[in-house]
Parts: C-alpha cells; sequence; structure tokens
C-alpha cells in the first residue's frame, strides 16, 4: 500500500543532536519513506565530518555531521528535530525566523509554551509568525503520558474527581553511564535530607501539562506542592553503570500534586529506582505507566513496557524519539504558533490522510 503522503514530495529533515534519544530519532528518520534526511547536527567533536548512517547504525546516507550549529541554521530544510540537552531559545528562534518548522522533546516549548515566561513565549510566537512556522514539544514524559493518553480517558467523562499518573523506571540495566546514574541523578549517594531541587524542577517540566489535564476535567490547579523522597538500598547492587553501596541512594520518588479548591484533582508521581531492595520498602512496578481516572467513568490503566529487564536500553529510546518523529507531517501542515497537542489531528506513523490539510 503507498504511504498516505505519496502524493506529496518528502519533507526535508534536519536532526539536530544525537545523544541517545536523538540517534534513535535520526534512525527513524532515515528510514521514513516519506522524509528526506538534508543535515544532521551534533555536539560531540568527535562525529564532525562522520556520515550520518554511521552514528546511528544505518547504511551511508551521503549527510555528513556538522558541529557548526551557525552553519547549519542555513539548511534549507522543512523541519528541525531538535534534540538537545538544553534548548538554546535564540537558536530556537533563528530556526523558527528562517522558516523551518520545530519538534522538540524540550518539555519548555509543550502545552503551547505555558512554561515560558511571558517574554520569551512572546519572542517564540513573533518568530513562529515571521517565519510562517510552528514549534511542537513531544516524547514520553511529559508527552504522550501526559498529553494524548489522559485525554482520551477523559473524552468518557462528565464528572472528574481526579486524574492519577505513576510512572515507573528501573534504571538498573537501561544505562551504562555513570555521569547520568551517580552524578546526575544521585544513586549511590550517601543519604540525607532530600533536596528541593528535584521536585521544583520536575515540576517545571510537568506542570504545565498536568494542569492542562484539570483544566480538562473543568477544574484548573490553584495550587501545587512538589515532594521527594529517596530510599535506601538494603545491600551492596550491582547495576550496569556500576556499584551501588548498601546504605545509599537505590530509588528516588517525586510527587507533584495540584490542588482545585482545597482537594486534589491531579497528581504524578515518578519512581525511578536501581533495586527493589530498599529502606523504607517501596511498593515498585516493572518499568511503565499506570494512569487513574476517578469520576463518573472510572479507569484504572497499567502500561507496562513488555520488554526484558536487560533488553530496556534498546527499546526505550523509541518510546521518547518515535513520536517526535512522527510528529513532523503534522507540525508542518499545522497554523504558525506553539503547538498543544490538542490542536493536532491524532498523530500515527503513517502520518496525514491525503484529505488533510497540508
Amino acid at each position: 500500500m503507498p504511504s498516505p503522503l505519496s502524493e506529496v514530495s518528502s519533507l526535508r529533515v534536519v536532526q539536530w543532536a544525537t545523544g541517545n534519544i536523538g540517534s534513535r530519532s535520526l534512525r527513524q528518520v532515515i528510514r521514513h519513506p516519506d522524509l528526506e534526511l538534508v543535515g544532521l547536527v551534533v555536539y560531540d567533536p568527535e562525529k564532525n565530518g562522520v556520515d550520518a548512517g554511521e552514528i546511528c547504525g544505518e547504511p551511508a546516507t551521503g549527510i555528513a555531521a556538522t558541529a557548526d550549529r551557525q552553519a547549519a541554521l542555513a539548511i534549507d530544510a522543512d523541519c528541525v528535530i531538535y534534540m538537545p540537552r538544553a534548548a538554546d531559545v535564540a537558536e530556537v528562534i533563528a530556526l523558527l525566523q528562517a522558516g523551518k518548522n520545530i519538534v522538540t522533546t524540550c518539555g519548555e516549548f509543550g502545552v503551547g509554551g505555558d512554561a515560558l515566561d511571558a517574554e520569551t513565549r512572546g519572542r517564540v510566537m513573533k518568530a513562529c509568525l515571521a517565519g510562517g512556522t510552528s514549534i511542537y514539544a513531544t516524547g514520553s514524559s511529559p508527552g504522550f503520558i501526559t498529553d494524548a493518553l489522559p485525554f482520551a480517558l477523559l473524552s468518557m467523562q462528565r464528572d472528574v474527581e481526579r486524574v492519577e499518573i505513576e510512572e515507573y523506571a528501573d534504571l538498573s540495566r537501561r544505562r551504562d553511564s555513570t555521569h547520568l546514574l551517580f552524578e546526575q541523578m544521585g544513586f549511590g549517594t550517601p543519604i540525607g535530607p532530600v533536596a528541593d531541587a528535584r521536585a521544583q524542577y520536575l515540576l517545571r517540566q510537568f506542570g504545565p501539562a498536568l494542569d492542562g489535564i484539570a483544566a480538562a476535567a473543568g477544574k484548573p490547579v490553584d495550587e501545587w506542592s512538589a515532594t521527594g523522597e529517596v530510599a535506601a538500598t538494603t545491600r551492596r547492587t550491582e547495576i550496569v553503570a556500576g556499584e551501588i553501596a548498601e546504605g545509599t541512594a537505590g530509588a528516588f520518588r517525586t510527587t507533584l500534586s495540584g490542588l482545585h479548591r482545597g482537594t486534589e484533582i491531579v497528581r504524578f508521581c515518578a519512581n525511578w529506582y536501581c533495586t527493589t531492595d530498599l529502606d523504607p520498602h517501596w511498593s515498585l512496578h516493572d518499568t511503565g505507566w499506570r494512569v487513574a481516572v476517578v469520576g463518573d467513568a472510572p479507569f484504572d490503566v497499567a502500561l507496562p513496557f513488555p520488554i526484558p529487564l536487560d533488553d530496556l536500553g534498546e527499546y526505550t529510546p523509541g518510546y521518547t524519539a518515535n513520536r517526535p518523529v512522527n510528529a513532523v507531517p503534522y507540525v508542518c501542515a499545522a497554523a504558525p504558533g506553539i503547538l498543544r497537542t490538542e490542536q493536532l489531528p491524532m498523530i500515527t506513523p503513517a502520518g496525514p490522510r491525503p484529505s488533510d490539510p497540508r
């Protein structure tokens, strides 16, 4: 069967960054029958000049990676899949002004840019209007689990009491990165007072999306709380990234709670762990999500990843990378602006139907 986009020319795409998620996105752009890779931006000098295919394990493409981000701004493209560790707002604005749509995993541009301060949001919107472009932030979490599934469940409700999202991530075999696991996330560190920074960071990342869920339920959030917990390992634990000593941090839990008139309306709880042998004992599920809606048509949906623990590292990047790749045709077809998920048709691998506006 021909692709639904076969009646139009391929969309020209630049992949911007090739970390764990960006490399998976790059692979899927190369494989996509309706996307044409025309540029690749890297941050590692060792990747500069390397063929895109070699970077992500695909055949040669003829597209050489560049570490010159200023030069990359001039690449002729319909869309940039923008996946750096941290967004450069000036860079984003330059891309949008130059007529390039953006799909990104940088959460500050999600939910219509509600996480941006008013001045920055105004500059981004002005760039979209000047370039006739759109920017859309998505991924898995935040993304699918906050912007897609909860809205499908809410479509069945008339009276909503509460929406709960629980995230579980067993990181013991997932990433062979001592920097990420031990330095950035804090596994294996001495147990002490839980720093507020992690909870506040997640509130900034997830708050706008969770507020959108509450607003869709008819009960917008008027008060937030963000709390963190840590549990210690009860024995020495070997993970793929190294060793966690007994009595040090083996699991972190962050809970974000949105209240409407004093009553909780939305809750997000992230459980990240490297062992289940913990003090205090926590009830932890396998990697995946649980979404519950308490209302007049209640749901309790479990979404475990049906993947062996040792294989998670191979599969989990796709959960974040695939949705942005699938979103490219929809974003290129959208009206200029900072897009929200509910402004787009349902995103599917095949892209818009021939009758959809482009």
